[in-house]
């Protein structure tokens, strides 16, 4: 699980600096937020693999935080952890139907931490993915960051690589172009919406000579999608 990007939420910076500290030496990302107010804005600026919050925050309850994201259709499927001094069953059942999809006691080992993270981002990974995705005759390589066509080669440009992956891990969602910049690009990146345009040109002609553009589909007035499916 390596390379994953965490946000830690959390106005305790002891705490927070105990959790970073250890997760950066198991080889995470790490970014910090204090409140909620500082995680949206990191959330758009770039969107982290997981969230870890802390129920109690100075600004919003880490609980309305979590119901927030899972609310968001660009946002539901990013995991949670819950972060909290309450160990009564009830909290656990509140925080799980809240939208959490783990709870962490104080205090905690940062075994049980790491051991829980890894398990929720294990269940979050789109099926076939890990090492590949493989969808309509493309197989894409997380770990080499290759593309193949059967046992042919796609030479495609970063950008180009991260469009593809995106649309590969979420098949059949449309997402209009500022969905793109956001998820794809990242919140602080200050384009033109046609530059998602050039990019999808530039997806389709590197897919073309393996007849597999109709894969990245334009749907009029919303957006595109990745589908298997004919147009």
């Amino acid at each position: 699980m390596t390379g994953k990007q965490i946000l830690i939420v959390e106005d305790e910076k002891p705490i927070r600096d105990m959790i970073a500290f250890g997760l950066r030496r198991a080889g995470f990302e790490v970014r910090e937020a204090e409140d909620c107010s500082t995680a949206r804005a990191s959330i758009a600026d770039h969107r982290p693999d997981l969230l870890l919050v802390d129920w109690m925050l100075p600004d919003q309850s880490g609980l309305e935080l979590t119901r927030a994201i899972k609310r968001n259709k660009d946002t539901e499927d990013m995991p949670v952890i819950l972060l909290t001094a309450r160990a009564e069953e009830q909290d656990k059942v509140t925080g799980l139907e809240g939208g959490a999809d783990d709870y962490v006691t104080k205090p905690f080992s940062p075994r049980e931490l790491l051991a829980r993270i890894n398990a929720v981002l294990r269940r979050a990974s789109p099926v076939g993915s890990g090492e590949s995705l493989e969808a309509g005759g493309l197989t894409l390589d997380t770990a080499s960051h290759r593309v193949t066509a059967g046992d042919q080669t796609v030479p495609l440009g970063p950008t180009e690589y991260r469009l593809l992956q995106f649309f590969m891990e979420h098949p059949e969602r449309v997402y209009s172009r500022s969905q793109l910049l956001d998820r794809v690009w990242g919140g602080n990146v200050y384009v033109e919406e046609r530059t998602v345009d050039v990019h999808i040109r530039r997806l389709r002609k590197a897919l073309e000579p393996f007849r597999l553009e109709g894969l990245v589909q334009t749907v009029r007035g919303a957006g595109y999608r990745f589908s298997t499916r004919a147009e």
